[in-house]
């Protein structure tokens, strides 16, 4: 599937890849960019093919750098293109943090700005030993709301989340992965290999119970009062009930892999 020459998606084995597809500028996303994002999120939140959702930039040089500043005089020109460009942003972002598929950034080279920004709403990061981590905001007078600041915090917490902002330098790989802001960290030549099998493993669980435990998660992490709890148990519940356990109790009695259905 390609929604623009910019935005890559392919649906296969279960995963849904969306590709960062503007390798000449290290993949900087643009209004377009953005706009197709949210498109084909949503058609994998849509797909039962899909049962895990993978994100990664084109080019070999970068995951995504940030914003796409040479359409900055077009997209955002006027009140009306600021208040289009942000509003693209925000509905790809939050798409993707309450993606109910399990979310992966598979994350080569350069990730800046707006890419840790999409990085921290994937559930899962993964990047190559070569990466770079950066939030230049604070060398460009820009300001970051709250929303995406708490996703920060909820990884690393408070104080790397101000020395990320505060100092607005370049992290590498295993500092990334040392304050928790990825998962793993691999050899270049191993990450799509490792990404791909790590995918397909997710893919083969049962669906249900990763819906269930991603939701339960959702809520732990809200304030006590914003929590709903009973949505929660409701979704546990429904694993209990569901023809995916009867599936599960007999493979795991007859020695065989389950083929989970997400019902």
């Amino acid at each position: 599937m390609t929604y623009t020459d910019k935005m890559l998606a392919r649906v296969e084995d279960g995963i849904g890849t969306m590709t960062f597809n503007n390798p000449e500028r290290h993949n900087a996303v643009s209004l377009e960019m953005w706009e197709a994002a949210g498109s084909i999120l949503e058609d994998f939140a849509s797909n039962p093919a899909v049962r895990v959702v993978v994100l990664t930039g084109a080019g070999g040089k970068a995951f995504v750098s940030g914003a796409d500043i040479s359409k900055f005089e077009d997209e955002r020109a006027s009140e009306e293109a600021y208040n289009r460009y942000n509003a693209a942003v925000d509905r790809a972002s939050t798409l993707l943090a309450e993606h109910p598929k399990p979310t992966i950034a598979m994350i080569r080279g350069w990730c800046l700005g707006g890419g840790v920004g999409l990085a921290t709403c994937c559930d899962l990061r993964i990047c190559s030993d070569t990466s770079r981590f950066a939030v230049p905001a604070a060398k460009l007078g820009l300001g970051y709301a709250p929303k995406g600041l708490k996703r920060v915090v909820d990884l690393v917490g408070p104080a790397f989340t101000k020395e990320i902002f505060f100092t607005a330098r370049q992290f590498s790989a295993a500092e990334a992965h040392q304050m928790g802001l990825i998962n793993r960290v691999l050899p270049d030549a191993e990450l799509d290999a490792y990404v791909r099998d790590y995918a397909t493993t997710i893919a083969g669980n049962a669906p249900l119970t990763i819906a269930a435990a991603k939701v339960a998660i959702g809520e732990i992490l809200k304030d006590e009062s914003d929590r709903d709890l009973a949505r929660a148990d409701a979704m546990v519940q429904a694993c209990f009930e569901s023809r995916d356990y009867i599936e599960g109790r007999r493979a795991f009695m007859d020695k065989r892999k389950p083929a989970f259905e997400g019902a």
